[in-house]
């Protein structure tokens, strides 16, 4: 048991699941659904990036009007696909993550809540599908902000606010597969922990300069021992 509070702030693609391209599916559906079209753009980075910032770079793409209305409807058209796509063969729970989330309240003082692009919907949905949403009583969700390093404070807030800690910066680790989570943790002077478990190998995220990496999260002792100091 740790004496000192721990915040987790968990990223969810790529960290605590695989979606097995779920979430491409839905927004190709949604794409076609709401704009009849067919054609989806390429060369759109989407690991670590907010769902909104991913519907702007469709949109520019497609020379789609940015506006609030087409927004609306194709994030509706987006979250309507994705519970059926997320139940096909290829999503999974990441190897470790179960143990890791079920042995955290055993340590006392460990907070957990999410730090993810996702729409708090579509973090749901996904979360749901694999029994893991109950997990999380608070997170930042890509609603709170299309810019991803604004997140981290919304997660800080929310914190505050559920379990009543004002953590510092110290005792908080954002935990995820990208650069841009371990930019977020840096945002708001927080721990990151890297795991190469999404689209980025070890030594990419080690020329970012978390604060710890692991290959992945099947070592339950080396995790709780990183975040334990």
């Amino acid at each position: 048991m740790f004496r000192t509070p721990f915040l987790l702030l968990w990223d969810i693609d790529g960290t605590l699941i695989t979606s097995g391209g779920a979430s491409l599916r839905a927004l190709r559906h949604a794409l076609s659904d709401v704009f009849g079209i067919a054609v989806f753009p390429e060369g759109i980075e989407y690991a670590g990036c907010t769902d909104r910032w991913i519907i702007r770079q469709i949109f520019t793409r497609c020379n789609l009007p940015e506006n609030e209305a087409n927004f609306r409807n194709y994030m509706a058209s987006y979250l309507e696909a994705l519970p059926g796509e997320i139940a096909k063969p290829g999503a999974r729970v990441l190897p470790g993550v179960k143990a890791l989330l079920d042995g955290a309240p055993a340590r006392g003082t460990v907070t957990q809540g999410l730090l993810t692009g996702n729409s708090r919907r579509a973090a749901e949905i996904k979360l749901c599908r694999h029994g893991l949403w109950h997990h999380f009583p608070f997170g930042a969700f890509g609603d709170d902000s299309e810019k991803r390093d604004e997140l981290g404070r919304h997660g800080l807030r929310r914190a505050r606010e559920t379990h009543g800690i004002d953590f510092a910066p110290k005792q908080v680790w954002v935990i995820g597969d990208t650069p841009h989570d371990v930019r977020c943790a840096r945002a708001i002077g927080a721990n990151s922990l890297a795991v190469a478990t999404g689209g980025h190998s070890v030594a990419e995220l080690a020329a970012h300069e978390p604060t710890a990496l692991l290959p992945d999260l099947e070592d339950s002792e080396a995790f709780w021992s990183i975040i334990g100091g």
